[in-house]
C-alpha cells in the first residue's frame, strides 16, 4: 500500500497544500480513497504539471471528481468523465419576489410539462429547439441511428442524479433560473465507448507505463483514437450548453405565463466536465496544453462561474480570481461527502422533507431523492470558504422552487 506521509490536507488559501510535488489540494473536508485516487493520478507521465484538487473533491470513476488534470501530448477520457459537457446555467430575469405567485406548485407542473426529468427520460419527438441548434452544429457520422434519435430526442431534458432545475432569489430578490445539466444519455453512452478504447489500446510496453487503474489509460495525440475521441468530446460540449439553453428557454416561457411579463436580462453558463487546449506557464515557460475539469470550473481573472450546494442549500455566482496554481480553476459545487447508498442508509425521507422546508418541491418523491440529502454533501459553507484565493462570490441565490428527476 501507498504511504502519504508527505500529503498534507489542511487548507493553504495561499495556493493549495502539497503532495510532494504532483498535488495541490484545497479541501479541507477530504478522505483517504480520494487522496489514494488523485495520487495514482498525479503519477501518470503525461502531466504537464500538478493535479489541482479543488475543496469539493471526492471519490470518482478512475479520476477525482472535483479535479484539474493538464496534460501535454496525451488525455484521459476517464479525467473528464461520463457526462461529458456537464455544467450550470443561470438567468437573471426582470422579475422581483414580490412578481411571484404566493403558491408556486403551477408553475411546478408546468415545468415538469416542458422539462423531462430523470433516467433516459426524453420528448416524444424532437423539439424545435433541437432542430434549430442541430441544422447550425449537425451531428457526427459516427453516430448510429438510435445515437442520433437519442441525442434529438433528449436535447432540451434535465437528466436524472444531482442534476436539477430552480427558481431562486438573489440576496436583493431579483429572480433567477438556475440550471444542472449535460449532454444526457448520448454523452454517457459515447463517453464510455471512449475509455473502454483507451483501454483496450493501452499497453505497457508500448506506452511505457503500468496503470494504477485501468480507467486511466490515456490516448495519444496524433492517433486515429484520439482524434475521434476530440472531435467527440467538442460537439458533446456544444451539446450540453445548448441543451441548458433550451431547458432555459422552456422554463422561463412557464415561468413569464404563469406571471403576465417578464425577460431574461443576463445569462451565465459553466462546463464543469470538460476538457479545453488553453495556454498556461509551466516551469517559466508559456505552453499549450490540455486542461481536463472534472467537477471544476474554470475561473480566470473575471471568468464568472456558478457553484451550487444542494438540494436546501444556496448557489453562488461567482468570479474567478485567475489563481494560476489551481490552472485558473475553481470547485463546482459542495461535493458529495456520502456515497448514494449511504444516503439511502443513513438519511431518511422526513429529514429531506424538513431541510427543503419553505421550497416547492416534489415533495411526494422524497424517499426516491434522499440520496439528495444536503446531508450527503459538504457544507457549501466551508467549500467557499475554502476558495477565498480562487473565486469571489457576485450573489447568492436561494432556491424557491426546486425540480428534479
Amino acid at each position: 500500500m501507498d504511504t502519504y506521509d508527505d500529503l498534507m490536507t489542511g487548507h493553504t488559501p495561499a495556493g493549495g497544500s502539497f503532495a510532494a510535488p504532483n498535488v495541490r489540494n484545497w479541501a479541507s473536508e477530504i478522505d483517504d480513497a480520494t487522496l489514494r485516487q488523485a495520487a495514482a493520478s498525479a503519477r501518470l507521465p503525461v502531466l504537464a504539471g500538478p493535479i489541482a484538487l479543488m475543496p469539493d473533491a471526492h471519490l470518482g470513476m478512475g479520476a477525482t471528481v472535483g479535479s484539474v488534470v493538464v496534460t501535454d501530448g496525451a488525455i484521459v477520457p476517464a479525467a473528464v468523465g461520463v457526462d461529458v459537457g456537464c455544467g450550470m446555467g443561470a438567468a437573471l430575469t426582470d422579475l422581483t419576489a414580490a412578481d411571484l405567485p404566493d403558491d408556486l406548485t403551477p408553475l411546478l407542473r408546468r415545468v415538469e410539462r416542458v422539462v423531462p426529468a430523470g433516467v433516459g427520460e426524453r420528448h416524444a419527438q424532437s423539439t424545435l429547439a433541437a432542430g434549430r441548434w442541430f441544422e447550425a452544429h449537425g451531428m457526427p457520422e459516427r453516430f448510429s441511428p438510435a445515437q442520433r434519435k437519442k441525442a434529438l430526442t433528449q436535447f432540451g431534458t434535465l437528466g436524472s442524479g444531482n442534476h436539477f432545475a430552480e427558481v431562486s432569489l438573489d440576496e436583493t430578490g431579483r429572480v433567477w433560473v438556475v440550471l444542472h445539466s449535460g449532454s444526457r444519455g448520448i454523452g454517457n453512452e459515447v463517453a464510455q465507448a471512449h475509455i473502454r478504447t483507451a483501454g483496450k489500446q493501452f499497453s505497457s510496453v508500448v506506452h511505457g507505463w503500468h496503470l494504477d487503474d485501468p480507467n486511466l489509460a490515456w490516448l495519444v495525440q496524433g492517433t486515429a483514437a484520439f482524434d475521434a475521441y476530440i472531435d467527440d468530446l467538442m460537439w458533446l460540449q456544444a451539446y450540453a450548453f445548448g441543451n441548458r439553453e433550451a431547458m432555459f428557454g422552456a422554463m422561463c416561457k412557464e415561468l413569464f405565463a404563469v406571471v403576465g411579463h417578464g425577460r431574461v436580462i443576463d445569462t451565465v453558463q459553466c462546463h464543469h466536465n470538460y476538457a479545453v487546449r488553453e495556454t498556461h506557464e509551466i516551469e517559466g515557460v508559456e505552453r499549450e496544453v490540455w486542461v481536463t475539469r472534472k467537477g471544476a470550473v474554470r475561473a480566470r481573472l473575471g471568468d464568472r462561474g456558478i457553484i451550487p450546494g444542494s438540494m436546501g442549500t444556496d448557489t453562488f455566482i461567482v468570479e474567478g480570481l485567475g489563481n494560476t496554481a489551481s490552472w485558473c480553476s475553481c470547485s463546482h459545487g459542495a461535493g458529495r461527502r456520502l456515497s448514494r447508498t449511504q444516503a439511502k442508509r443513513e438519511l431518511s425521507p422526513e429529514s429531506l422533507k424538513a431541510a427543503m422546508t419553505g421550497r416547492t418541491w416534489l415533495a411526494a418523491d422524497a424517499a426516491r431523492l434522499v440520496d439528495e440529502h444536503p446531508d450527503a454533501y459538504k457544507s457549501i459553507e466551508a467549500v467557499m470558504a475554502d476558495q477565498t484565493d480562487l473565486v469571489r462570490p457576485l450573489h447568492r441565490l436561494q432556491a424557491i422552487l426546486n425540480y428534479k428527476g
